[in-house]
């Protein structure tokens, strides 16, 4: 079953991912749906792979695995309304 969401990103992001859907003559939901899924499959090979324009915007900065992003993000806001 499908299930609308609604995003917000920025405009120019947007722009170039709508072209690069196109050009493949794919659309857009499906590559945002293809990413969200690798994300998230318990197996690193899944059925999917990543398109070159997804990988392009990863920050390509390693995550620690002991990061305690409750903490990291409290901090964050903290910092934020000060």
């Amino acid at each position: 079953m499908d299930t609308k969401l609604t995003l917000k990103l920025n405009q120019k992001v947007i722009e170039k991912a709508k072209k690069y859907a196109s050009k493949k003559n794919i659309s857009l939901s499906r590559i945002v749906e293809t990413y969200l899924q690798s994300l998230t499959s318990e197996n690193s090979k899944d059925e999917f792979d990543i398109s070159p324009f997804v990988k392009s915007i990863a920050t390509g900065k390693q995550v620690p695995t002991d990061l305690d992003y409750k903490k990291e993000y409290s901090e964050h806001l903290l910092e934020k309304h000060k």
